[in-house]
């Protein structure tokens, strides 16, 4: 059962729709390169579509009616968006929810060291990455220094044209018999993904008795006088290491999007989006995206916590709905898409994939009956009933969808935060964008996947 490619259908309102779009999601991705820049350009989009912070309703003890739009972000991280549907909410929610965590490299805690006169910054890999993609590229750094009385300081170099940026470096070829002879999986160790980050030592005066580091002491001179911290303070730092640069058109068609963090940032833009657009609901919506997915959800901002549950119960207990009864009615009553995305099908890999059952650029939005790996494991898998209830809804609005698989059964898998709504006994099903060079510093996606998908996360959202 073949798939039909999307673009021959579009109408000049079409692509003026999708080309508004694109360049909207581009500018997202570059200003929400990590997951606290990204909560940062929700939450201010929220606003100015008229959401209200949920902790300063509860303080006002404001009482919520239909219409209402509310946000709650969890520690800068993690965003939940809702908008009061007029039906009651014990009956269910239709959720949308996507990650806007993605793979990278962490700056540890005390991470500056110095040898023969280079300076680097010692990291930890975040996320499933092939780290032999993360050499000799231009990076960039990202974060927040929080100073011991609280004080925070952002912190961003590497992406104005002005701006000095970093790299892990690699052995020369000619000096590479044995790297080139290792495993790629161990061609480059963890431990040697440390950040070039110096090599101009300071001007001791004189009578400096100390004159080691002297390029790590100028590096930190620097700092103290750009951003106003010490090395203590990068104790308590959150600072991330990611591919320097904007989102850029690809192809000669111009027909996708070159980019880092697109797993999960375009399903996260496209369910935010849908959010914004569909209004005067009857069953409340929901977007929630989440941090940590990387890792495996874990911690106080990523799924496994409390925070979403917490939120829903605030806002039960807003529409004058207390107890435990009211928030398990709501979470088994509702229906959710995990928007996540899938692996685009790469001709040049073609013996990883099994190709009817594997997802193509330019074919729709994927959607993904389960995950996991083997057989299945870890995974969630979705009811035939709820498929055939999903394919009603996106035939009826003539989205362009296809069904996939995470490449051939043996050959590898992975996860999302499906299994992990699905125990509150709600519908759940993956669905998302179609991916090339996924966890790659830089991934490509079809501009007509993007497209279909906004479309369906909104019929899902009028119409689950």
């Amino acid at each position: 059962m073949k798939t039909e490619n999307a673009w021959p259908s579009y109408t000049k309102k079409d692509e003026d729709q999708l080309n508004t779009l694109i360049e909207g999601y581009k500018d997202y991705l570059f200003k929400g390169k990590t997951e606290r820049e990204g909560n940062d350009y929700i939450v201010a989009l929220a606003k100015k579509h008229g959401y209200k912070d949920l902790d300063s309703l509860v303080k006002a003890e404001k009482k919520l009616k239909a219409g209402d739009k509310v946000y709650a972000s969890n520690m800068g991280k993690t965003v939940a968006m809702f908008e009061i549907g007029s039906e009651d909410l014990e009956d269910g929610m239709n959720i949308l929810g996507a990650h806007i965590d993605s793979p990278r490299l962490d700056v540890k805690q005390n991470p500056l060291y110095e040898d023969t006169d280079l300076a680097y910054f010692d990291t930890h890999y975040y996320g499933g990455i092939k780290k032999y993609q993360w050499v000799t590229l231009p990076l960039a750094i990202h974060g927040v220094v929080v100073k011991a009385d609280g004080t925070k300081i952002n912190v961003v170099i590497g992406e104005e044209d002005n701006d000095p940026v970093f790299c892990v470096t690699d052995i020369l070829i000619h000096l590479a018999d044995s790297q080139m002879t290792t495993p790629a999986g161990k061609a480059v160790k963890g431990e040697a993904l440390d950040l070039l980050v110096g090599s101009r030592p300071i001007k001791f005066k004189k009578d400096e008795k100390d004159k080691s580091d002297a390029v790590s002491k100028n590096l930190l001179a620097i700092l103290k006088k750009k951003y106003n911290f010490d090395e203590k303070d990068l104790l308590s730092a959150e600072l991330e290491v990611v591919p320097a640069g904007k989102p850029r058109d690809m192809g000669i068609d111009s027909s996708m999007v070159i980019a880092y963090g697109q797993d999960d940032k375009v399903c996260a833009y496209t369910s935010l989006i849908a959010q914004l657009n569909v209004t005067k609901v009857k069953r409340t919506t929901c977007t929630l995206l989440c941090d940590k997915e990387e890792i495996g959800s874990v911690g106080a901002t990523g799924m496994q916590s409390r925070f979403f549950e917490n939120c829903v119960a605030e806002i039960l207990a807003l529409l004058g709905k207390t107890g435990d009864l009211p928030l398990r009615r709501c979470l088994k009553n509702s229906f959710m898409l995990s928007s996540d995305v899938s692996a685009g099908y790469d001709p040049l890999y073609a013996d990883r994939f099994e190709k009817k059952n594997a997802s193509l650029l330019g074919h729709g939005m994927v959607f993904n009956k389960f995950t996991g790996s083997r057989g299945k494991s870890g995974s969630n898998d979705a009811n035939a009933e709820y498929i055939a209830k999903i394919r009603g809804i996106m035939e009826k609005d003539k989205v362009f969808y296809q069904t996939a698989e995470l490449g051939k059964v043996d050959v590898g898998g992975g996860g999302t935060i499906a299994y992990i709504l699905s125990l509150y006994d709600m519908e759940v099903i993956d669905c998302g964008v179609a991916v090339l060079n996924m966890h790659a510093p830089w991934e490509v996606t079809s501009k007509a996947d993007i497209y279909e998908t906004e479309k369906g996360y909104e019929a899902f959202l009028k119409n689950a």
